[in-house]
């Protein structure tokens, strides 16, 4: 497994996040769906990365900093393909991201998450994540939590 800087403009990468588009559209409806694309992804605030297996690209996960309510880290679109699940992918992904965050100075991480996602909500509470009301820009969801951990 390497977890490394990617473009999110990566066709192998597009086809993953088309993924996690259909899995989210599956879950919510689109009021409640708070995904970036690829060409949001590649800004320059944004820190994007990619889990790789051999030669297949197998999640990925962004890190937006964010200037609007206080500096923090916006977690963003923590995606590991199913057939790939169960490997540590994510909390290596999230590993990253956090990293990221404390080299940039960044000590505040913070997420919105479907609240139909019990193993997602599993992970960030294993990492130390707590639940928090909205933040930035998001509004009160009843199909959203959202979380914050003090790096």
């Amino acid at each position: 497994m390497n977890i490394a800087k990617i473009d999110p403009a990566d066709p192998r990468v597009r086809a993953l996040l088309e993924q996690s588009d259909a899995y989210m559209a599956a879950l919510y409806p689109p009021q409640s769906n708070h995904m970036e694309g690829a060409e949001a992804l590649r800004r320059r605030n944004v820190f994007f990365v990619g889990a790789s297996i051999d030669a297949d690209i197998a999640g990925c996960g962004a890190v937006k900093t964010m200037h609007d309510d206080g500096v923090y880290g916006e977690i963003k679109r923590v995606f590991v393909a199913p057939e790939f699940r169960g490997c540590g992918l994510s909390r290596a992904i999230m590993e990253a991201l956090e990293h990221h965050l404390i080299e940039q100075g960044v000590r505040l991480a913070r997420l919105e998450m479907g609240a139909l996602q019990p193993q997602a909500l599993g992970l960030y509470r294993r990492l130390g994540y707590r639940t928090r009301g909205p933040f930035g820009k998001y509004q009160p969801d009843p199909q959203s939590l959202f979380m914050e951990k003090q790096l």
